[in-house]
Parts: C-alpha cells; structure tokens; sequence
C-alpha cells in the first residue's frame, strides 16, 4: 500500500502547475517579439545607409574646418584659376607681333654683289637709284673656278610682278646658251631702246615671260620676268658698271 501511494504521488509532484508554464510562455513570448524588433531596426539602418552609398557600421566622417573649406570652395576656386590662366594667355596673344601674310621678303644683295665685283673677269652691271617700291627678294651668284660665273638678283616690282636680272659670261647663244635658258626658250619680239642703248626682247607667251637682252664684251645681260616690258626697261635703265674697288674698300651702289 505504501508504495502505491508512493507511485501516485510521484507524477503530482513532477508535473508543473499550470500558472507556471503560462508565465514561461509569456515571457518566451515577449522574448521572441523584442529579438524580431532589433532584427527590424538593424535591417532598417543597414538599408538606409546601403541607399545612401555608406558601409553598414560606419558613420559620418568627419573632417577638419580647413579640409571642409577646401572640399566646398574646390569649384570657385578652380574656375577662378583657369579665367587668371585665360586673361593671361589673352594679353600674350595680344602683344605678341603678328606675321603679316602679305609681308614681302626682302634680300641684302650687297655681300654678292661685292663678290662678284671681286672675282669677276668681266665689268659688273648692277642696279642703282631704282625707286625704294622695288623689293630685293633674291640674290645668288653661281659658277666655278676658272669657269663662267654668274650673278641672279630678283625684285617684286611696284605692278605687283616678277622681275630678274641674270648676268654671265656664259656662252650666249645656242640652244643651251644662256639666252635661251634665261628666256626659257623666248621668241623674238622686237627691239627697245632703254638710256639710249638697244636691247633685244624676247616673250614666252604660254609662260607670261618677257625678257630684255643686251650683249656686251665678255658679258650677256638678261632682265626677265612676268613684269611688263616698261617695268623691265626701268630695270635696266638702272644698271651701271661697277669699277673694281680698290684694296680696303668696299663700294656698293645704293
């Protein structure tokens, strides 16, 4: 009999009351709504901050009064920096001279001409007092030793033209002669008389080419170029004969 008793009040004693296992469901209850509202909130920041292009876990940063000027004053800055650069290089472009496109080249002769006086076994031509709208543009003198030699000097002239004088003591005539090379190939056209002198002109029509020939001793004088007849007499009107200088001078024409 007593253990029977013993049995039966065994499970009694075992089993919890019924007020007890409801306040455990409560509380286990609570527990899990607060754990899934921080789960909430956590989900909700690192949401926000991911839109918002911020590492989960991480803040604001923070910088000093100097680096925060320099991080918001960065475009004023700069574009007041390239308008200082754009005023600058303005005032450069305005005071530095221009190339005039319609400039005309200009040649100093003299230093040819005064070799050529020099070595030349013939009397030298050269022009003077021609008026100062007659630009110099080229100077060359060609030859060898104990050979013919030779003097080019080209002008702009005041109508806008092409005018040459070429001086040797090349072989004159022939196919090959300097005549014709100087000519390019010229046909006869007449004669004019220039300072009371004859000379022979020459036209290359195709090339728009006169050209005004005076043979002299030892020396064949060609004033060439697209110029008009009148301009290329006014060429060789100008020319005179220059006298060797003597040792420690140096005359030049003007």
């Amino acid at each position: 009999m007593s253990e029977s008793r013993d049995a039966a009040r065994t499970p009694v004693s075992e089993a919890e009351p019924p007020e007890a296992s409801e306040t455990q469901n409560r509380e286990a209850s609570r527990a899990e709504e607060a754990s899934a509202a921080r789960s909430s909130e956590s989900s909700g920041a690192g949401g926000a901050e991911a839109a918002a292009g911020v590492p989960a876990g991480e803040g604001p940063i923070v910088v000093s009064p100097s680096v925060y000027r320099r991080l918001t004053s960065g475009v004023p800055g700069f574009a007041m920096a390239m308008l200082s650069c754009l005023v600058v290089v303005g005032f450069v472009l305005l005071v530095t001279p221009r190339r005039n496109p319609n400039a005309i080249p200009q040649a100093d002769y003299h230093g040819d001409l005064n070799g050529l006086v020099a070595i030349a076994p013939f009397t030298v031509q050269a022009p003077q007092g021609l008026d100062p709208k007659w630009y110099p543009t080229s100077s060359r003198l060609s030859g060898r030793a104990n050979g013919p030699i030779g003097w080019h000097l080209g002008y702009y002239t005041p109508g806008k033209q092409y005018a040459a004088l070429e001086e040797s003591n090349e072989r004159p005539d022939g196919s090959d002669g300097f005549v014709a090379r100087m000519t390019s190939q010229g046909k006869p056209d007449g004669s004019l008389q220039v300072a009371g002198a004859a000379w022979d002109k020459t036209l290359r029509k195709d090339k728009n080419q006169r050209s005004l020939v005076r043979r002299l001793p030892g020396v064949t004088l060609v004033v060439t170029g697209t110029a008009s007849y009148e301009e290329l007499a006014t060429l060789a009107g100008s020319l005179r004969p220059q006298p060797k200088a003597s040792p420690g001078k140096s005359e030049t024409p003007r």
